[in-house]
């Protein structure tokens, strides 16, 4: 079984990564907004949503990695190398298909793999597991409380800037989510290694919010050094910022994806 994808809107490809215990429903409110330009995929990524479960041994990144590239070659047309584009874990995940040479164009949004220490990682873990814990006693009473614009303005401040934007059904199956999810448990700081070389012309975006609470923007300076290339955007937003800003976000991706297609062009005339 492979991993669980939709395609919307027609154009060159761009492809879609969510982060840990999200699924490709994250992605709602910026797909209309690139649709109109772009082939638009979105995935469910390995142990998440309507993907199969991740093998009980292995390394997780390896592993996510490996389906990726599978799924690339299932949905993306022949000849054409897509633009990706990913949040937290997905933006590790595009940045190094990125780096493998998959990619026109790569948009890192709050990317994971940047932790400056180990303090850095636990940090990051304690929240994801705090917030197991919350959840857990919720339980029963989450739909309620994800109903109200003020219970997901309690429920999402961690992760976003404007919580009560968060669409009530994906703030739902997001609780119920981290409670399940067995990512993290798995994770290892020091797997989030790329690979190198990373092609210097490759146009990349890392766009980091500002009232980040899982990864803090402090991180980017880390992420500029292994990309010196990439332009950084810091925004006013928390750490999914799809939903507190996605006419933001998807000008991000499509100015990135722009500048991927410009530089394919002058590389077929050269």
């Amino acid at each position: 079984m492979g991993l669980y994808h939709q395609i919307t809107g027609a154009g060159p490809t761009i492809v879609l990564l969510h982060g840990v215990c999200h699924r490709a429903h994250a992605w709602d409110p910026v797909v209309p907004l690139l649709a109109d330009r772009f082939r638009v995929v979105v995935v469910d990524l390995p142990g998440h949503g309507r993907s199969a479960d991740l093998p009980d041994t292995g390394d997780v990144l390896d592993y996510f990695v490996s389906e990726l590239v599978t799924l690339l070659e299932e949905v993306v047309p022949a000849g054409e190398r897509p633009h990706i584009a990913g949040n937290s874990l997905g933006g590790f995940l595009a940045l190094e298909l990125g780096a493998r040479g998959l990619a026109s164009s790569v948009t890192a949004l709050s990317p994971a793999g940047f932790f400056r220490s180990h303090a850095d990682w636990r940090y990051t873990v304690s929240v994801f597991r705090s917030l197991r814990r919350a959840a857990g006693r919720i339980g029963r009473h989450t739909p309620a409380l994800t109903e109200r614009a003020a219970g997901r303005a309690v429920m999402m401040a961690v992760f976003c800037a404007r919580p009560w934007r968060y669409p009530a059904e994906a703030a739902a199956i997001d609780s119920e989510a981290i409670v399940s999810n067995t990512v993290l448990d798995r994770a290892d700081r020091r797997a989030f290694v790329f690979s190198a070389p990373v092609d210097e012309n490759l146009p990349i975006t890392i766009r980091w919010g500002r009232f980040d609470m899982v990864l803090p923007v402090r991180q980017v300076s880390l992420a500029t050094r292994l990309f010196p290339q990439a332009r950084v955007e810091v925004s006013a937003d928390g750490h999914v910022p799809m939903s507190d800003d996605p006419e933001g976000v998807a000008a991000s991706i499509a100015a990135c994806a722009e500048r991927g297609l410009a530089y394919a062009r002058a590389g077929s005339r050269a």
